[in-house]
């Protein structure tokens, strides 16, 4: 009985442990919700003032390609929501922010033939930005949408717990920056804008092998 369940033991560790070796594939996909906090900061001809804390929601759906054993290179599809509402007697506010962006992304996964990886990856690439406002003042109505894009980049860590040898659970933390530009209309002034986002997300990885292993005869 105990040689039974150590085999089992074995088998099962063998079957957590992922080879993460070249010509393999990783899929991931991570959410953070109320986890997130992003400050937004906002300058114009050097002169600069930090906006409100909010809460934003997050998905970063993800594939990357070994190049080498351990280290992957891919894309990285990121989709952040920020909602801001203000309410007092005589007037209300609310502004939705969207953020996606599309960014080459390199990751270094920590495999040492246990169920505990840990990565590290960053990444830089192309944003758009997009908000929609309204805001009721003395029962007067204003609304307004603006689009926008440019350069965003991201630091991100944590860990892979391997359920399986292709399947993976992770919790990790990112950061994130997205800055964009714009001429203000009628002046020779520049808007800019900075979104800092710093959040706890967690999520799966799924590793698909480049060629199956061949069983010993």
């Amino acid at each position: 009985m105990k040689k039974l369940l150590l085999a089992g033991a074995v088998a099962l560790f063998g079957l957590s442990n992922a080879q993460m070796t070249k010509g393999d594939w990783v899929f991931s996909g991570s959410t953070g919700f109320s986890f997130n906090n992003t400050t937004q900061k906002q300058s114009v001809n050097s002169e600069s003032a930090d906006g409100p804390k909010i809460s934003a929601i997050t998905f970063t759906p993800s594939v990357g390609y070994f190049v080498i054993d351990k280290l992957a290179v891919g894309i990285d599809l990121d989709l952040t929501s920020i909602t801001t509402k203000f309410s007092e007697p005589d007037y209300n506010s609310k502004s939705t922010v969207t953020n996606f962006s599309v960014m080459p992304t390199a990751t270094y996964y920590f495999a040492s033939g246990n169920k505990f990886v840990p990565y590290l990856g960053a990444g830089a690439g192309f944003g758009t930005n997009k908000t929609k406002y309204s805001e009721t003042d003395m029962g007067s109505t204003v609304s307004s949408d603006d689009t926008a894009s440019g350069f965003t980049w991201k630091v991100k860590g944590g860990v892979n717990y391997m359920i399986t040898q292709s399947f993976a659970v992770n919790v990790g933390v990112s950061y994130n920056q997205f800055t964009t530009k714009q001429d203000i209309e009628g002046t020779s002034y520049e808007l800019k804008n900075t979104y800092n986002n710093f959040g706890v997300n967690a999520g799966f990885s799924f590793f698909l092998k480049a060629k199956a292993q061949k069983s010993d005869k």
